[in-house]
């Protein structure tokens, strides 16, 4: 019982929680609305999208990669299951098209992610430069599937994962919270998870330790690939519709968060439930700028500066000098002798040249 409640009890966690806390006392002390239920249900809807995204995001971290093309790659997969349900109906389609549409929104994320792991893999090629690759050929892909519009008009099963509850609790709280818990298994408790968190640390030893690192890297994007098949989804189902541009500021946020949840920008370590405190907080403080009237631009530029700090305080040297500072007792000068003793060398003769040199 002890090893199960380790994890949420941990110093990382329980200092993103206080973290948390602290944004909610400043909002809430900055806007009389904040503490109220339409703040909380809008973060509700709204995490998960980010939520989903930065999941995608994780895992290629961790194996020491980069995944640039997360948010084309959900659209995509809207795109494609929203292909199936216009082409069987639309409004009007029925559950087998509903099916068939989730089962193509998640194979088309799959495959894409599939060929970034392979061209990563086989090739040798950096993460950045291929997922960079990947993502530029999505996006120009589904620009010419759309003519750069938007497909909208989905029946009501597709609108209710994006704007339903179950028992009071928003649908898609719910599938980001089944996606977390997914994670977080194949992360902390099978094979794959750990072959990832080896190939970020080492690759050439994990090769020679016996792991199969190209099949496990083609696996790791495969698996983010998925997971952005579930983010575009849900980004469906919210809007009603889909479009290739849709969420391109998600993707730094993405990297932000990861990096606020304690996940190691060089790979080899990262887990999962830090991140999602880490999203919470991040949601927390776009809700609360945007009650404060923040301008969209300037919410943009506070990311980026936010990233920039989280980067700087987590750098070796910064940790070290906050270590020194906060765990080592600080310098107490040499007491000064007492006034007489003083006096005393004051008013001894200085030794000049050839003086004091008695044996």
């Amino acid at each position: 019982m002890a090893r199960r409640v380790r994890p949420l009890l941990d110093r990382d966690v329980v200092g993103l929680l206080g973290f948390l806390l602290a944004a909610c006392v400043f909002f809430a002390a900055m806007s009389k609305n904040f503490l109220s239920a339409a703040t909380f249900t809008s973060v509700a809807f709204q995490l998960p999208e980010l939520g989903l995204l930065s999941l995608a995001m994780l895992m290629p971290i961790v194996s020491g990669g980069f995944n640039l093309a997360i948010t084309f790659t959900a659209n995509l997969a809207g795109l494609a299951m929203a292909w199936v349900l216009q082409t069987h109906g639309g409004v009007q389609a029925g559950p087998a098209a509903f099916a068939l549409g989730l089962g193509a929104a998640l194979g088309t994320g799959a495959l894409v992610g599939w060929l970034m792991g392979m061209a990563i893999a086989y090739t040798g090629a950096h993460p950045i430069l291929v997922s960079l690759s990947m993502m530029i050929f999505v996006r120009g892909l589904g620009e010419f599937l759309t003519h750069g519009g938007d497909v909208s008009g989905m029946p009501a099963a597709v609108q209710a994962i994006g704007q339903g509850a179950v028992l009071g609790v928003p649908a898609p709280l719910l599938v980001f919270a089944a996606c977390v818990l997914a994670w977080h298994v194949v992360m902390a408790r099978t094979r794959l998870g750990f072959a990832t968190r080896m190939i970020g640390s080492n690759i050439e030893a994990t090769r020679y330790s016996g792991v199969h690192t190209r099949r496990m890297l083609a696996l790791v994007y495969t698996l983010s690939g998925l997971m952005c098949g579930v983010a575009g989804i849900v980004m469906l189902a919210r809007f009603n519709s889909v479009r290739v541009g849709h969420g391109e500021a998600y993707l730094l946020i993405t990297v932000l968060a990861c990096f606020l949840g304690r996940v190691d920008p060089f790979g080899g370590f990262g887990r999962v439930l830090p991140v999602a405190v880490a999203l919470v907080i991040l949601q927390v403080i776009a809700s609360g700028l945007n009650q404060l009237g923040a301008n969209q631009h300037l919410a943009t530029a506070l990311w980026g500066a936010f990233l920039l700090a989280v980067m700087i305080l987590r750098s070796e040297r910064v940790s070290r000098v906050l270590q020194t500072v906060f765990r080592k007792p600080a310098f107490k000068k040499p007491a000064k002798p007492p006034l007489g003793d003083r006096h005393e060398q004051i008013g001894r003769p200085r030794a000049g040249v050839g003086e004091g040199l008695e044996p």
